[in-house]
């Protein structure tokens, strides 16, 4: 085990120093140490290089980052992995009809019975974090001299060198992160496994009971678990899909613990937290509630209306869209309370606050005196055209499918142009591969319904001194009583001549591309007049204020250490392990409002209608709630546990992490975050931030007694 360097000493105790509230931090297990005393306090039971460890079995090894996007945990000597159903939902979707048409396993819940059924997932993954590295001395050293608008690319060349030297004697993948805006990196290695099994998952009428109405919502009824398996060749190895692998044979697997919790019981999540931005100028906090938030929901809100629209047209069409369509109402909802929440609580004024103190400090240091400075103008430069990234970007002009098919042929374009015969057959062959998957989500009623409304929102909320010449034109060519009217002429003329308008026409020109067929399409020359008016007159300032901001913000953090010494200073999220401590907790949301900390299958039946789409049970549920058949999943007092709350702190990517008790002992998954607490991405709400997380008891039950999968329920280390 190699020696910390003095730099990762330093900044293990910066890490950690006791200073902020213990359930605040998501922390690198490789620095636990530092941690310890405090979580011992808080009542866990376990050593740090037991949670952590590189040369022992430890509970890391269990942690999985599941699909890029969420955790999972392994479950027994079998490689058994739980995560949540909205985490496995894209990949339960492709194999809905695996068992034949008449078979429907996202909408009636499947359950392998032996491992012969189990379903392989081809799209899916699992990754497990072999070692972390501090390479922050070796980074900083190849920067020595490096001028800062060359920053990006030298950091690009020194992450390629130093993985190819960590990865050359083993196969595990390096994944290279910068800590606290560049004061910090580490190394991860890791094991990626490619085969992985659908073992079983309960109805979607449990996995995603509640639907959008209970999202982000306390109380909560949802069972939110999947069950999966990863394979492994003959020595253990990762390998590709074949029936001679065999499951895969954990360094580490979960207990699961079902004698319940009281509050103030300890508990821990240890997952993949996605991205964070704690340590975000006053300036920042402002661009997210003036512009991004209310426009990016704004446009959101298009698109879902849209395609609710389509999906409610057909049962097909309700089955090509829901992943997608659950994916974008997620975050939709997220940004308006965050938008809401950081209003509430004065985030910004805070900030500045915060900035006030630093600057008086800075006074006389050169190296930061004129920092706060220099962020005020920055942001006041930034912020007249800030509008275009929600207005142009992924949320606005270029979200219709139409328009991010065509932008995939923009590399197509130069190939042609340059006449790469090579090229384009390899081009080609690749969209040809993929353009299955492009189309199954792509619905040209509902797109082109989007279009138009997407085209008539960027020209009501543009600034005119801003708004693209194109749409202009657009306007005084295809008349109608509103710019909306005039817009949907246009799209209807885009829609039904463009060879992307369908997949039988895309494959046609794929057949035979020629520069000139590409050119004249109205889909690729509306994409070109979009991307070219951005690339041009917005694209180089907008790239100058990010790699200014990058280096401010990396000097910023780097003096608040230094202005502040003693202060806990956990990194931002950035979709790295980390582990995040607390408590079993209920809270107050408003005057004369308490909530528990646990919700109750009474609580689902309460809410249950027959037949409706979101709020729907199956009908075994039902009867064995009536029946009270819950075996030895039940409370003392003989209720069914569906749901609880801790005040640990995660974000996005921790969906799926499991919920540890004291003794490392599964107790439940994380699921949600809670609606009062939105702008946690921004700041930590100690009173009102909490955790939401199905119980496993639930999950057992729902496994063992509504699915009958006793194989499963035997293959755990179960503790009553």
């Amino acid at each position: 085990m190699r020696k910390f360097s003095l730099l990762l000493f330093a900044l293990s105790f910066i890490f950690s120093k006791a200073a902020t509230p213990p359930d605040e931090g998501m922390w690198l297990p490789i620095l636990l140490g530092n941690n310890e005393s405090e979580m011992k306090a808080k009542g866990c039971k376990l050593t740090a290089e037991q949670i952590y460890s590189i040369n022992n079995s430890s509970i890391k090894d269990a942690i999985v980052w599941f699909g890029g996007g969420c955790t999972g945990e392994v479950m027994s000597n079998e490689g058994l992995v739980f995560t949540n159903h909205h985490c496995g939902y894209g990949s339960i979707n492709e194999l809905r009809f695996s068992k034949g048409k008449e078979r429907d396993l996202l909408e009636d819940g499947y359950w392998a019975k032996s491992k012969n059924e189990e379903i392989s997932a081809p799209s899916l993954s699992v990754a497990f974090v072999r070692e972390m590295r501090d390479i922050t001395t070796l980074v900083q050293e190849k920067l020595v001299g490096v001028n800062e608008s060359q920053r990006a690319t030298k950091l690009q060349e020194i992450y390629k060198s130093l993985i190819a030297d960590a990865t050359k004697e083993n196969k595990y993948e390096g994944l290279i992160r910068e800590f606290f805006s560049g004061n910090a990196y580490y190394l991860f290695l890791m094991e990626r496994y490619t085969d992985i099994r659908l073992v079983g998952t309960p109805p979607w009428s449990i996995g995603k009971f509640g639907g959008e109405t209970d999202n982000w919502m306390w109380p909560r009824h949802t069972g939110d678990f999947s069950v999966w398996r990863v394979y492994a060749n003959k020595d253990n190895k990762p390998a590709k899909y074949s029936a001679d692998n065999v499951p895969y044979t954990p360094k580490h697997f979960l207990p699961i613990s079902i004698k319940g919790y009281k509050p103030g019981d300890f508990t821990m999540i240890m997952g993949f937290p996605g991205s964070t931005k704690r340590y975000e100028f006053s300036k920042g906090i402002q661009y997210r509630t003036d512009i991004f938030d209310p426009h990016a929901v704004a446009e959101r809100r298009i698109r879902l209306d849209e395609w609710k629209v389509a999906m409610n047209e057909s049962k097909e069409n309700n089955q090509r869209l829901n992943a997608s369509y659950a994916g974008l109402a997620n975050y939709w909802k997220n940004w308006d309370g965050e938008k809401r929440d950081l209003l509430k609580n004065n985030t910004s004024e805070t900030k500045k606050i915060q900035e006030a103190e630093f600057e008086k400090w800075a006074a006389d240091k050169p190296e930061y005196s004129t920092l706060i400075g220099d962020m005020n103008t920055l942001y006041n430069s930034y912020m007249p055209i800030a509008i275009q990234i929600p207005l142009t970007l992924n949320e606005g002009l270029m979200a219709p499918k139409l328009v991010s098919l065509a932008l995939s042929l923009s590399i197509l374009d130069t190939l042609l142009s340059k006449n790469d015969t090579a090229g384009i057959r390899k081009m080609t062959n690749q969209l040809k591969a993929n353009d299955s998957t492009i189309y199954s989500t792509f619905i040209a009623s509902a797109d082109k319904r989007i279009f138009s409304r997407l085209l008539n929102y960027y020209y009501q909320n543009c600034p005119k001194e801003q708004r693209l010449e194109f749409i202009t034109k657009i306007l005084s060519k295809y008349k109608g009583a509103t710019t909306l009217e005039s817009f949907q002429k246009y799209a209807e003329m885009v829609y039904s001549k463009s060879f992307l308008g369908s997949k039988e026409k895309f494959d046609a020109f794929l057949t035979n591309p020629t520069l000139k067929k590409l050119r004249k399409d109205p889909a690729y020359i509306h994409l070109s007049a979009i991307s070219t008016n951005y690339i041009i007159k917005y694209k180089p300032t907008i790239d100058l204020f990010n790699a200014k901001n990058s280096t401010l913000s990396r000097l910023y953090i780097k003096g608040l250490m230094e202005m502040q010494k003693g202060k806990a200073f956990y990194p931002d999220a950035n979709s790295t392990l980390r582990l995040t401590y607390g408590a079993i907790e209920d809270y107050d949301p408003k005057d004369a409002i308490k909530y528990l900390y646990y919700t109750t299958l009474d609580g689902a039946m309460e809410k249950y209608i027959p037949g409706d789409e979101e709020f729907n049970l199956p009908k075994g549920l039902v009867d064995l709630y009536h029946n009270k058949e819950y075996g030895r999943y039940a409370m003392k007092d003989g209720k069914m546990p569906v749901a609880f709350l801790t005040n640990n702190d995660i974000t996005g990517g921790n969906s799926g992490s499991p919920v540890l008790n004291a003794e490392g002992e599964l107790i439940g998954l994380a699921f949600d975050g809670n609606w009062e607490a939105m702008s946690g991405n921004y700041n930590f709400d100690s009173k009102l931030k909490r955790t939401i997380c199905v119980d496993v008891r639930y999950v057992l039950f729902c496994i063992d007694k509504l699915g009958g999968a006793s194989n499963i329920i035997n293959e755990l280390k179960i503790i009553q």
